[in-house]
């Protein structure tokens, strides 16, 4: 199988209905392919109805599509179980949930958890509303002079014996593929629970649950090709069970009186409310639709625009490059000196070229990098040649416009 750039790019009607425009604003969220839109109409046209509490057919029918999504992402992650996906509204509502129902079970007052200084807001304010507030101390791994997590400040940190460790897969600003495998080996010889934010890292390489001792793994469906509106915490079943719910009402419930109330068994206990049936449905063909693809061809194609792009930036005068191409999963974040990063994105947009600027929900990252914010470019998989040319051509000019 060899990857096509032009034949993953024609999967996705999006570009057929904007062909003006340079889509480089994919850690935001990715366009979705045929497949997955095909998927909810389907779900809507021919199995709409509540999931799971309703006798009729049509009920059963719906929970069926559900309960296989759910299966579709256990088995992508290789989770023990079905059981252990949780569908959340994103990763947000996944972290959410988790740190609130650790808080006061798993962790207690004066327990610590090491955080690193580049998380995204998910995995940095929860903590803040709800573990801090308990008397849960916080700590974080510092920036190496790449501009990469300092293994050696890791390791010392473990010494203060955490009882969770949480980090991101791959930093939503940098790009920084971090070394996954090697932390979490670090964090549980230190006696870690361990979380990792897969929600930028996901679409570049899956982790195999079973494999690595990961407690708990959290991502999006938008940003794997699939629909907005869901997300995944997939979990030990042994750390879920322990969790507080941080919702109640329909759906988690066992039994009800007015002076008490009994959780139903997992996963439900942890999925209060109507579900994103479709979404649920539409995230299952996502990943249906990208394992068929060529993954390593899908990599190395990133990569590669990645680096024809970083040395071209190289060249460009005033342009300040905050990450490196190497362990990259395809994100560019630079500065124009002595320019607002936002009056650089306005540039960008008026050349049909879709990029962020700002701190990227990243506010401790931009502070350790010592400036207020950055544009942003990231890659996918429908990215081409020609639009990395066309957005090199664009960046050039940016100096002499300004």
């Amino acid at each position: 199988m060899t990857f096509s750039a032009e034949l993953f790019r024609a999967e996705f009607g999006f570009f057929q209905q904007h062909p003006e425009w340079i889509y480089l604003d994919n850690a935001a969220t990715m366009h979705k392919p045929a497949a997955v839109l095909a998927a909810e109409q389907q779900f809507y046209l021919t199995q709409n109805s509540n999931v799971h509490r309703s006798a009729h057919g049509l009920s059963q029918l719906a929970t069926a599509a559900f309960e296989q999504s759910r299966q579709t992402v256990a088995q992508f992650l290789n989770a023990g179980s079905s059981h252990q996906v949780i569908f959340q509204s994103g990763a947000t509502a996944a972290f959410n949930q988790l740190v609130f129902g650790l808080t006061g079970t798993v962790l207690k007052p004066g327990d610590r958890v090491l955080l690193t200084v580049l998380e995204h807001h998910a995995n940095l304010v929860p903590w803040q509303l709800h573990a801090k507030s308990a008397g849960i101390e916080l700590d974080f791994v510092p920036l190496d002079q790449h501009n990469r997590l300092d293994l050696t400040a890791y390791q010392q940190l473990l010494q203060r014996q955490p009882k969770v460790v949480s980090f991101a897969q791959v930093s939503n600003a940098l790009g920084h593929i971090q070394p996954m495998e090697q932390m979490v080996k670090m964090a549980k010889a230190a006696g870690a629970l361990v979380v990792v934010d897969g929600a930028q890292g996901v679409v570049w390489q899956q982790p195999d649950l079973q494999q690595l001792d990961i407690d708990a793994y959290i991502f999006s469906g938008h940003k794997l090709y699939g629909p907005t509106g869901i997300g995944v915490l997939c979990a030990k079943k042994q750390l879920l069970e322990q969790l507080r719910p941080l919702f109640g009402g329909g759906e988690m419930i066992q039994h009800v009186s007015l002076d008490s109330v009994s959780f139903a068994a997992l996963p439900y206990r942890l999925e209060a409310g109507t579900p994103n049936m479709a979404g649920a449905v539409g995230l299952a063909a996502a990943i249906a639709w990208l394992q068929k693809q060529d993954q390593q061809g899908l990599k190395l194609h990133k990569t590669q625009l990645l680096r024809q792009l970083y040395a071209a930036c190289m060249q460009i005068p005033g342009l300040e490059l905050l990450s490196e191409p190497d362990l990259n999963a395809g994100i560019l974040l630079f500065n124009l000196k002595n320019e607002h990063p936002a009056d650089v994105a306005e540039v960008l947009n008026q050349f049909k070229l879709a990029a962020r600027a700002g701190t990227h929900c990243a506010m401790p990252l931009f502070q350790q990098l010592n400036v207020k914010g950055a544009v942003r470019l990231s890659l996918a998989g429908y990215t081409t040649v020609t639009e990395i040319a066309q957005s090199i051509d664009i960046l050039t000019k940016l100096p002499e416009f300004f």
